[in-house]
């Protein structure tokens, strides 16, 4: 099968919430994700054998200014993404940030910021994947951990599969 031939790319995403509980999402401007809605992130410097946790606080303040540490940040997923839009396969490491952000960030090359309650989001043009997994991941997952891959291969249903979950945190 053509996705066996594809490479990974390693990504975060962190989500992050104003003192109302809104949620912060960045309106891309680059591929992949051109035009949609997603929370911020990025790929690993992996060159310089950059952890997900270091990613999700560098990326986090590159994107935002927002400046957090690593003890700041809950990893509450992994997800393989398998073939997404046929073109790679991603190892997406999300992360929600237990401190709120006290503004809404300047707009910058990769996209411009807004915030939304959970509820607006499902009315936003998010990627695909996102509306199948991502977010119902985040609304129940949140407070746990859990451990998925998602077949995101053209021409079928996304078919997403959870491969472990720990009990929710104190």
């Amino acid at each position: 099968m053509a996705t066996a031939l594809l490479g990974y790319k390693i990504a975060v995403l962190v989500f992050l919430e104003n003192e109302a509980g809104e949620l912060l999402l960045m309106l891309r401007a680059k591929p992949p994700n051109l035009g949609v809605w997603s929370p911020i992130g990025g790929k690993l410097e992996t060159e310089i054998g950059e952890s997900p946790f270091e990613c999700a606080v560098r990326e986090t303040y590159e994107e935002t200014g927002f400046q957090v540490a690593a003890s700041d940040l809950h990893l509450f997923a992994m997800i393989a993404e398998k073939a997404y839009e046929g073109q790679t396969h991603w190892l997406m490491f999300l992360f929600h940030c237990r401190r709120p952000i006290a503004a809404l960030p300047p707009e910058i090359a990769e996209g411009s910021f807004a915030f939304f309650s959970r509820a607006a989001i499902e009315t936003l043009a998010i990627p695909e994947t996102d509306k199948k997994a991502l977010w119902p991941i985040f609304d129940q997952h949140k407070n746990r951990f859990v451990a998925l891959k998602a077949d995101c291969a053209p021409g079928r249903p996304i078919d997403v599969t959870i491969e472990e979950i720990t009990p929710a945190q104190a």
